[in-house]
């Protein structure tokens, strides 16, 4: 489950999400009972998530604010108060885990919503917003916002806007994101992304910013298990299989790298997209040499397809 950390001096949730007691959640899940005809929209966006390997508590997460944003309608429609927050979130994690693909189904659940007008996605880094003389910045990062506006503006490695310091253009373009998200609160959600650490120091730079995203969500690296159960997927998607001996070779080398990185960035999800890619042309190679065509052989992944370093 997840663990939640309150933050009252800047009004920040704190979602790290880790994969401990899951047995309890899934029967927690299926006691709940939902109706899903009356639910569709959670519904649809459960069935993408479910596609995804881990991140279990991303969509128990993702569940809660469809709970909330149909519960505070519901009190809207009865004369009761609901309650506004503001949906501006920070991710937090090494690349491949995960988070532009949840910001994207988040994009799609606010426009199914109606908090959103179009759900649409942009993503964005530093060279984005910052430009290279006094007012540019202002200018790109102005026509971003506005291209934005409707959707979900996320802004990868955020963190390195503030890395030149007070003299840097990074901090023109900080400011007038904020202004822009206070002007279009009600059709604009900001998404900051970022490794931890980078992203700790950032924030810590500008006392008026972590305010201004209420949730917090760590996506934590991928197991060892997960990790191969990506790249089983990612073949089964392309119509491939792994061999025993090229399974077992995966996951070994998998446990040695996370050993071995286990103090550097290591990017996850990215690394196995690359590792299969490298696979399958190295197996078609093979294939063209061996003169070998046949249906089950053109599927196979064999062990010395795998080409891994550390």
């Amino acid at each position: 489950m997840s663990e939640v950390t309150m933050n009252k001096a800047k009004g920040q949730i704190n979602i790290v999400l880790n994969s401990k007691n899951m047995n309890h959640l899934v029967k927690e899940e299926r006691s709940e009972g939902i109706d899903y005809e009356q639910h569709a929209i959670l519904k649809d966006i459960q069935k993408e998530l479910d596609q995804l390997i881990g991140l279990e508590n991303v969509k128990k997460i993702v569940k809660e604010i469809y709970a909330w944003l149909y519960i505070n309608k519901m009190r809207k429609e009865n004369g009761l108060k609901s309650n506004k927050q503001a949906l501006h979130m920070i991710f937090k994690g090494n690349p491949g885990t995960g988070k532009t693909t949840v910001a994207r189904l988040l994009g799609k659940l606010f426009f199914e919503m109606n908090v959103l007008s179009k759900g649409h996605f942009i993503e964005a880094e530093r060279a984005d917003l910052v430009g290279e003389y006094i007012g540019h910045t202002a200018n790109k990062t102005r026509d971003l916002i506005k291209k934005a506006r409707g959707g979900i503006l996320f802004i990868d490695e955020a963190y390195s806007l503030a890395r030149g310091g007070e003299k840097d253009f990074g901090k023109e373009a900080i400011d007038t994101l904020v202004k822009g998200m206070e002007d279009h609160c009600e059709d604009l959600v900001v998404i900051l992304a970022g490794y931890p650490a980078e992203m700790d120091y950032f924030l810590s730079l500008n006392p008026g910013l972590p305010s201004r995203f209420p949730l917090i969500i760590e996506f934590p690296d991928y197991t060892v298990d997960e990790l191969v159960k990506i790249a089983k997927q990612m073949l089964r998607e392309r119509e491939y299989e792994f061999t025993f001996e090229a399974e077992r070779k995966l996951y070994n080398h998998i446990e040695e790298l996370l050993e071995t990185k286990k103090e550097k960035k290591f990017s996850n999800g990215r690394y196995i997209r690359n590792l299969i890619e490298k696979a399958i042309r190295k197996q078609a190679v093979r294939l063209l040499y061996e003169g070998r065509y046949d249906k089950k052989e053109l599927t196979l992944i064999r062990d010395r397809d795998l080409i891994i370093r550390l």
